[in-house]
């Protein structure tokens, strides 16, 4: 692999890591509030 491969790719797998802890954020944001929804807060 090339130099600027290796940088490309691990700038990928930095934005990788940051959107699925986006993702698991939101996730959880719907658990709350879904939980909220049903009243058993």
């Amino acid at each position: 692999m090339s130099r600027d491969q290796l940088k490309r790719l691990k700038e990928l797998e930095a934005e990788n890591t940051r959107l699925r802890r986006a993702v698991s954020d939101l996730t959880l944001d719907k658990m709350i509030l879904a939980e909220a929804a049903r009243g058993n807060y």
